[in-house]
């Protein structure tokens, strides 16, 4: 077992889990920072990379291919950070990681896995924990919060179709970029997407103050760069149970990052329900390494985000 892969794989678990805090801090609309999310990060990737000499050349055809994940990636973020204005970064965190299971369901279709023991007790135990966050007391929750909740859970759909396409057109050979890269070019499609969304929403462009620039370079930075470049080198080099246990530390910080810095309420019923949703998440994505190798399966389908 390398050290230096799985010490990669957890400061890019805990840089990314500062995301959802970034959004919050940044004091803009959700569309508003997942666009600089996005132009950020591609402006630092593009840069790096023209640096270092490692920039290829793009092809109509490439960004063609690019066009779904991208889209896709671009309505998964405008959920994403609605719902993390609505329920809070660490709820909204834990509600989108439960593309996990969309994404086991969909190797059974695409890819015809089987889902053993663990994805149902996994299953089972995760929607057992999201009954307690949220299941108690929904009927005293307000429409806004109600709405946050759904629409954390449609950002796991948005998201596993991104993931699926994204591995689609690396693993059928239509698009052969390096990682930094493909990150790179589907953050500027995602960018073109957002901007003519906040067109569309009429959503301002402008930066209120510093603090608020300083909060989308770092989601940008920690986010968008760093983090997914830390996980993405790491990842190859780690077996599929490990990736997913290290990822956890995702939701898990980013929920207590939301408790410690904007006091966000909890009981020890709350407590239970995060915890019972994270074990049932990392069972429910748990594979042998070999049944990975097998059926073709990555550990790309462990949030947040892999590309």
């Amino acid at each position: 077992m390398p050290r230096a892969a799985v010490w990669q794989m957890s400061a890019g678990a805990a840089l990314i889990s500062t995301t959802s805090i970034f959004v919050r801090l940044a004091d803009v609309g959700p569309t508003t920072s997942a666009f600089y999310r996005m132009l950020f990060g591609a402006l630092m990737l593009t840069g790096g990379l023209i640096a270092l000499r490692a920039w290829r050349p793009l092809s109509l055809r490439t960004i063609g291919w690019l066009l779904v994940p991208g889209v896709a990636f671009a309505v998964d973020l405008m959920l994403w950070h609605r719902s993390i204005h609505q329920v809070g970064p660490g709820l909204a965190t834990l509600l989108g990681n439960f593309q996990v299971f969309l994404m086991a369901l969909a190797g059974v279709v695409l890819y015809r896995e089987r889902l053993g023991p663990p994805f149902l007790i996994g299953t089972a135990l995760a929607l057992v924990g999201l009954y307690l966050l949220v299941g108690l007391e929904w009927g005293r929750f307000d429409a806004v919060y109600r709405q946050g909740v759904v629409f954390g859970l449609l950002t796991g759909v948005a998201y596993a179709v991104y993931l699926l396409t994204t591995r689609h057109v690396q693993r059928s050979g239509q698009v052969a970029l390096m990682p930094a890269q493909l990150i790179g070019v589907t953050s500027w499609i995602c960018a073109a997407v957002l901007a003519v969304s906040m067109l569309g929403e009429g959503a301002s462009f402008a930066i209120p103050d510093l603090r608020s620039l300083g909060a989308l370079l770092g989601l940008a930075l920690f986010g968008q760069v760093l983090g997914w470049i830390l996980l993405v080198r790491a990842m190859r080099q780690l077996p599929a149970s490990l990736v997913g246990l290290l990822l956890l530390l995702q939701p898990a910080l980013s929920f207590l990052l939301d408790v410690a810095i904007f006091a966000r309420p909890t009981r020890a019923v709350d407590w239970l329900g995060v915890g019972l949703s994270l074990l049932g998440i990392f069972i429910g994505s748990w594979r042998p390494r070999g049944a990975d190798v097998a059926s073709g399966t990555s550990t790309q389908g462990s949030r947040r985000k892999d590309v």
